[in-house]
């Protein structure tokens, strides 16, 4: 990359669909989680606060940060539901990786492909842990923008071939087995929920109406299965029916945030619940034990996207996927700044000085 102070490098939705492509999507699933594995390994590292988030009755806007002392990194992200009905994506995204010694951006980056990259690697990084050995079929509810990453990643990481569908739309349902024939996948469209977890022992959810629902009833899950809600995060927005996180063991991303947001509002704020990185720190234990039922309740925390971040700016060095902005003032003096104007090529200022204009 360039050394001039002013370039930063900036990665848009073509050049990340680029890079995605050029890395192949399941080597990119593999590799990115294990950043997100080796950032998880060093959680105690990092600052650590719930997104700040600016509630609408249309959705919600968010600004996701964090630090680990030597590089920050923030996201803003938002999420309307109700967008979709006026063709426009229901999340949209975008990050900055900065240095902290000197505060200089170091990559901007589109994040709306990239967050629904990290939100499916993140959730095979837990099932990775969690989920019943030998695992080879996975319902899959709601088969909106998530869902053909959500299948990915689990095929990359844990062999996931069989898929079940569902989705209240049908014509959701058919997008994704779609998008999806060819690429080793064994899938069965299905006419209802209940239909789609029989014989799977991976269930995940990834529905965006904001409202409190139940994908899930109680007598639709069984021993031994494990859960990756991903659908419900924000306040007032859940997938699960009460009794079934009762029957769980729950592992979340950050308690302070995902007892807000998660799966686990419905819970008293005492209930247990495991954190994600003591698991992949080696510091808790997860599935024990054949018939035990895991819940993977994932909100998406700000580390997920540091590490994502973190992945996305190393390749481009190797790459060359980026454009160059001039975001930062490179003034000859740095505290003349306003000398920069005057500099400027074609500067009123100047002319105005050198006619005299300007006492």
């Amino acid at each position: 990359m360039a050394d001039h102070l002013n370039l930063v490098p900036f990665v848009s939705v073509h050049h990340m669909m680029q890079l995605v492509l050029e890395i192949g999507v399941e080597r990119f699933m593999d590799e990115l989680t294990a950043y997100l594995e080796e950032d998880f390994r060093r959680w105690e590292k990092f600052d650590k606060t719930p997104r700040v988030a600016s509630h609408s009755r249309e959705g919600v806007i968010e600004l996701m940060p964090t630090s680990d002392g030597r590089h920050y990194g923030f996201k803003y992200v938002n999420g309307h539901p109700k967008n979709t009905r006026e063709g426009r994506q229901t999340v949209t995204a975008f990050g900055v990786f900065a240095d902290v010694g000197n505060g200089y951006p170091l990559l901007i980056s589109e994040m709306t492909i990239l967050t629904a990259l990290r939100t499916a690697a993140t959730s095979a990084l837990a099932a990775k842990y969690l989920a019943p050995r030998g695992a080879d079929c996975m319902a899959l509810i709601g088969n909106g923008a998530q869902a053909e990453f959500q299948a990915m990643a689990f095929k990359a990481l844990l062999g996931i071939r069989k898929l079940r569908l569902y989705d209240i739309d049908r014509g959701a349902t058919e997008k994704c087995r779609r998008n999806l024939a060819g690429l080793g996948f064994e899938m069965t469209a299905c006419a209802s929920g209940e239909d789609a977890v029989e014989g799977a022992q991976i269930i995940t959810t990834a529905t965006a109406d904001k409202q409190y629902a139940t994908i899930l009833t109680d007598n639709m899950v069984g021993a031994g299965v494990h859960i990756n809600a991903v659908g419900g995060d924000c306040p007032g927005k859940t997938e699960l029916h009460r009794d079934i996180l009762l029957r769980s063991d729950i592992f979340v991303e950050y308690p302070p945030q995902t007892r807000i947001e998660g799966e686990i509002q419905q819970l008293d704020k005492d209930h247990p619940v495991e954190e994600l990185w003591r698991l992949v720190a080696g510091k808790a234990i997860g599935r024990c034990e054949a018939r035990q039922i895991t819940l993977f309740d994932s909100v998406g925390f700000a580390t997920e996207d540091f590490s994502a971040l973190r992945y996305v700016r190393d390749k481009i060095e190797q790459t060359g996927l980026y454009t160059e902005l001039d975001l930062l003032a490179d003034p000859d003096e740095p505290r003349d700044l306003f000398g920069m104007l005057l500099r400027f090529p074609g500067s009123s200022l100047l002319a105005q000085r050198e006619k005299g204009l300007i006492l």
